[in-house]
């Protein structure tokens, strides 16, 4: 699986919950092509529930899920992109 993470070193450290989710329009084809796409959105302290009331909101979010730490996906065929959540989200 393709992993492309946006944190800066810092922001792993700082930045450690990723609500993520399987992207229901994305899998399948293009990076994704014969797997899922995950798209995951990474956080400070205190962002949680805004975090993940915006994620859920997403029309083309399925199995939304909070993990942490050094994310690692499945291995195999699909895509997974973590973006660093800020403002400009909610």
């Amino acid at each position: 699986m393709i992993l492309v993470d946006d944190r800066t070193e810092e922001q792993k450290q700082t930045h450690r919950g990723i609500v993520l989710m399987t992207d229901r329009f994305m899998s399948g084809w293009g990076a994704a092509e014969g797997g899922p796409s995950y798209a995951g959105w990474a956080f400070q302290d205190g962002q949680y529930a805004d975090v993940v009331s915006w994620v859920e909101r997403r029309t083309d979010a399925m199995r939304v899920r909070v993990v942490y730490g050094n994310y690692r996906p499945p291995s195999g065929p699909g895509h997974c992109h973590i973006y660093v959540y800020n403002h400009e989200h909610a």
